[in-house]
């Protein structure tokens, strides 16, 4: 019972942490700081890196991504150490229980730059801290991703449809990952990854990836009626 409510506490406080720490929306922060103005106001009304980028400048755009960045990796490594404490059991590798625990803190925080509790609960489509997810849970799925975003974008300089294309293939390539890297290879091993650990991935994987689907819903209805803005970044007035 002891070791259960140890649990359930790891839980709650990799979320708590995770949640926070993705409510810190830079894109908000960056644009008070350089435009005076609040990002949400301006644009599309998104509160992230395209947006800023079309809006603001490269300068703000370039921070917000790193910053954003950050935040959705220290989160996840947060929940790597948290859970990383987990006394593994039942055949349960540790490193299952810190994959778990790296996919919650990244969970929670993308729902916190989503609906940031500091900016009134409304901001960005998290796709920049999702990125920060992948990477640091699976830097294989990351690699397959970032391939994939990169052709879609070189061939239609759209943005948003590199990223909706990656949020709906993330559940298919963490299978596609943890069954061919981790699963297959390791079947004969006496503690070796149970095929749960695939399903559970990809659960995790599907899950997140449809929130950043979700809060592209006004994206896709350009998308479909063609009227989505190719990425033209916001030039700087020259000084005469």
């Amino acid at each position: 019972m002891n070791s259960d409510l140890t649990f359930i506490l790891r839980i709650i406080i990799t979320a708590v942490i995770a949640y926070l720490l993705g409510s810190l929306n830079f894109a908000v922060i960056f644009t008070r700081k350089n435009a005076s103005k609040d990002i949400r106001d301006m644009g599309s009304g998104n509160a992230g890196f395209t947006n800023v980028l079309r809006s603001v400048g490269v300068g703000p755009a370039v921070l917000t991504f790193i910053f954003d960045f950050l935040k959705g990796a220290i989160a996840v490594l947060i929940g790597w150490w948290i859970f990383s404490g987990v006394q593994a059991a039942d055949g349960v590798t540790l490193y299952e229980y810190t994959t778990y625990g790296r996919y919650l803190a990244g969970l929670f925080a993308v729902i916190g730059h989503m609906f940031p509790l500091f900016f009134g609960f409304k901001g960005g489509k998290g796709v920049t801290t999702t990125a920060a997810l992948m990477a640091v849970v699976d830097y294989r799925v990351f690699l397959m991703i970032i391939t994939t975003f990169l052709i879609i974008f070189f061939i239609t300089k759209i943005i948003s449809l590199g990223s909706l294309a990656c949020a709906a293939l993330y559940g298919v390539y963490a299978c596609i990952s943890t069954y061919f890297f981790d699963y297959l290879p390791n079947l004969s091993q006496p503690e070796s990854f149970r095929f749960r650990y695939v399903l559970l991935s990809a659960m995790c994987a599907v899950v997140i990836g449809s929130l950043v689907i979700v809060k592209h819903k006004d994206n896709l209805r350009r998308l479909f009626k063609g009227e989505e803005k190719r990425i033209s970044p916001k030039k700087s007035k020259s000084k005469e």
